[in-house]
């Protein structure tokens, strides 16, 4: 008995430091391909390199807005794919003149960077800088759009950026919870590295906030949206899709969703301001 007991010791604890040891592996998951905007039926995109403060660059599509009044939508994506998987799915906001960068993250598209909770931050921040080196671009024109791990980027962005606008795509309230969920055997929220902690700073936004998330979500459920848009301030609205699940609300009205949001927020306020 005293053996197999010792044994179950032994077996749990390798399961722990095995998740330990992988969890970036698991979290991240590095493509590189280079996606041509050509290829990817997105030809008004330009294809752009985006520097960052650690001297790496950042590939990314660019779309400029088509006037200063109308908003630009810097988009940080999932740990999966790259920014070519989001090209129908954001397609709609340029048919609307919206601005749109699409940014891939430093471990994707030959980069040459490492996956962590600061580099990605870093990420963030290049991103805010690119679009406020542009002409004609106020910082209350611009969007902040988070999708699921960017969620967690776009919150800590939005916290210490004045922005014109935040949405967040089946977020989570830190990665270290939705961890826990998941691996609930082990102590997961006192293992992860990068927790993401995006109820810590959501408070801190001071823009009006818009969160959508799929009831059928599982891998993270809407309870973790719902909860850290119940922390937010106010304005905020949320929308739920009964059918969603975690990576197809573009097919259950998304983008509708995005447009009203941003049309009513942003875009008929900027017309009243100037008799418009």
């Amino acid at each position: 008995m005293t053996g197999w007991i010792g044994g179950a010791v032994a077996f749990y604890a390798g399961l722990v430091v095995l998740l330990y040891v992988a969890q970036r592996s698991l979290l991240y998951h590095p493509d590189q391909t280079i996606p041509d905007p050509q290829l990817w039926r997105a030809p008004a995109m330009q294809a752009v390199k985006i520097p960052t403060k650690d001297a790496l660059e950042l590939y990314a599509w660019w779309h400029p807005p088509a006037t200063p009044d109308h908003p630009t939508i810097a988009y940080f994506h999932g740990n999966a794919g790259h920014i070519g998987d989001r090209a129908e799915k954001t397609a709609d906001y340029l048919d609307q003149g919206y601005g749109l960068l699409l940014v891939s993250w430093r471990y994707n598209a030959g980069a040459g960077g490492k996956p962590s909770e600061p580099a990605l931050l870093e990420d963030g921040r290049a991103a805010i800088a690119f679009l406020e080196e542009q002409n004609n671009i106020r910082s209350d024109r611009i969007v902040l759009y988070g999708e699921s791990l960017g969620s967690g980027v776009a919150v800590q962005m939005a916290a210490s950026h004045p922005v014109g606008a935040v949405v967040l795509e089946a977020p989570y309230t830190s990665v270290a919870e939705v961890a826990q969920s998941h691996y609930w055997y082990v102590p997961a929220r006192w293992l992860v590295r990068d927790s993401f902690d995006s109820m810590a700073y959501i408070k801190e936004i001071n823009a009006p906030l818009l969160v959508v998330h799929g009831e059928q979500d599982r891998v993270i459920p809407m309870r973790f949206g719902h909860t850290l848009f119940e922390a937010a301030v106010e304005p905020k609205e949320f929308v739920p899709f009964p059918l969603g699940r975690h990576d197809d609300l573009d097919v259950h009205g998304l983008a509708a969703a995005v447009i009203d949001f941003l049309d009513r927020r942003l875009v008929e306020k900027a017309r009243a301001a100037s008799g418009a």
